[in-house]
């Protein structure tokens, strides 16, 4: 309840100084008596509401109406009693200078009322987590055998009017939707998945566009829990690149830029602020959102699916991956927001939440191996030239260590020293050896790494810079992290060295 009182209080300080400003333009000489003036209207504006239950505890339960009408009531109080005891007193006041002070009182107090209620609505992501079913082995139960020539046909049609001929050809071929253990769906509410028995089609073929959908990771979900082991799952989406391309070469140069910055801030960065993103998806209901092949498959891994394939088909890609695993346990809210944390082990294997800028696409740490695996292994710095995952603006604040800058939280939390071997992720930790996995849990990780003075090109020459690096540290630490630092000045000065 102080709390409460204390910032109407505020309030009436800040609107008293707005009024006597004025003042000191229009009339010196009344200044000392509107001080009274506004001193004992403001106790009166408390007065009035411990009267009425303002500063109640319940006051935290009502809802944004609610408060409007406490404000409203005292503001209308406060005015009445001023206009009824402001011509009775023997000083010059003017009465329209106190009713502008309650009405600037009831306006400030309005748009605190209003960012206080935005702040909740904006946090308030309650929505109910996707529960997973714990299951064993499940085989398919369907039937097996080609669909009639009726049914084929019902369904080609069906397909024809979402998309092209060749289209469906290729689901024929590729999804075999001529066979009976296929089922062919278009909707974007998830009730016909949920209706669907489990385990009757090996195949579900999912002709609702993705960019169009609310929900995507609980829409996997529920296939993941549909298939049998191995079963197949065959999603589309338009991607952002084809959007982007479009857009460019639907305007003049110059321009296009212009517009397509528009179009990516309002598609791609809004929905992804905390404080913006659940009025926009509760506006624009989730439609024609921007998808990248990052996110499309980085969502399908989350959901225990694996890639298999991609076929391109104009502006639309179909992605068919299996049912590999359980999902990922389901977050209440995955937003991917500016800045992220990443778990990195430290010392004494302890699992430490590094700061960072983000720079890859959202859901890019779920697909880490399988980009792992098209580049035939993984890369020493964990990073490639080459990885999709990586945005546009990504590769740029890296080329100037703009994403390490967040990190900078890590050091003044102790997490992390000035210099020392780099914070890995699990996946790249697994790949070192024991003897040297034992010796970077001894001590903490360093925002500076050996890394940027042997520019190691292969695994074992890693190994070897981060063993060199800890067997000097740990018989002189302040001199080696000493001379590693200005090694490192050196080489980001003559080799140009910049974020991996």
């Amino acid at each position: 309840m102080w709390k409460r009182i204390l910032n109407d209080i505020c309030i009436w300080i800040g609107a008293s100084i707005i009024i006597i400003l004025w003042r000191l333009v229009a009339d010196k000489s009344v200044i000392v008596d509107y001080i009274s003036l506004f001193a004992i209207m403001a106790g009166g504006w408390v007065l009035v509401g411990l009267i009425i239950q303002k500063y109640t505890k319940s006051y935290k339960i009502y809802w944004f109406w609610q408060e409007i009408l406490f404000t409203v009531l005292t503001g209308g109080i406060v005015m009445g009693a001023c206009a009824y005891w402001i011509p009775k007193v023997p000083y010059d006041l003017s009465l329209t200078v106190a009713l502008w002070t309650v009405g600037i009182v009831m306006i400030i107090d309005a748009i605190l009322i209003l960012l206080k209620h935005y702040w909740k609505f904006a946090l308030n992501m309650t929505v109910p987590v996707m529960k997973i079913r714990q299951r064993k082995n499940a085989a398919y139960k369907g039937s097996i055998g080609k669909r009639s020539k009726e049914h084929l046909e019902a369904i080609h049609q069906a397909v024809l009017s979402i998309t092209t001929e060749d289209d469906y050809k290729m689901l024929v071929d590729e999804a075999h939707i001529d066979c009976k253990n296929a089922a062919v769906i278009s909707d974007t509410d998830r009730f016909t998945l949920l209706q669907m028995a489990d385990y009757r089609y090996s195949t579900i073929v999912d002709m609702t566009i993705l960019n169009n959908i609310r929900g995507i990771n609980k829409r996997f979900c529920v296939v993941n829990q549909k298939l049998p082991d191995e079963g197949v799952y065959v999603c589309c989406y338009r991607p952002q690149e084809y959007v982007k391309q479009k857009m460019l070469d639907s305007y003049p140069k110059g321009i296009n830029y212009i517009v397509y910055g528009f179009w990516f801030v309002i598609r791609r960065v809004v929905p992804r602020l905390l404080l913006v993103s659940r009025l926009y998806y509760d506006v624009n209901k989730g439609r024609k959102r921007m998808l990248s092949k990052t996110e499309v498959f980085g969502r399908l891994y989350y959901c225990g699916f694996e890639v298999d394939k991609v076929v391109r088909m104009g502006h639309i890609e179909y992605v068919f991956a299996h049912r590999h695993s359980q999902p990922y346990p389901q977050e209440q809210v995955k937003i991917y927001g500016p800045l992220i944390k990443l778990p990195r082990i430290c010392k004494d294997k302890k699992i430490v939440y590094f700061y960072k800028t983000r720079t890859m696409h959202p859901y890019a740490e779920y697909i880490q191996n399988y980009v792992f695996d098209q580049r035939g292994g993984m890369n020493i710095a964990d990073k490639s030239d080459d990885d999709w995952r990586i945005t546009t603006w990504g590769r740029i604040m890296r080329k100037y260590w703009l994403d390490e800058l967040p990190m900078l939280i890590n050091f003044l939390k102790g997490d992390v020293k000035l210099v020392g071997v780099r914070p890995l992720s699990k996946a790249m930790f697994e790949k070192y050896p024991p003897e040297l996995q034992d010796k970077r849990t001894r001590c903490k990780p360093g925002l500076i790494p050996p890394f940027y003075i042997d520019h190691p090109d292969t695994f074992e020459e890693l190994f070897a810079s981060e063993n060199k690096y800890l067997d000097e540290y740990f018989k002189h630490p302040l001199w080696t992290d000493t001379k590693y630092f200005f090694m490192t000045m050196w080489s980001i000065l003559t080799r140009k060295t910049h974020s991996a």
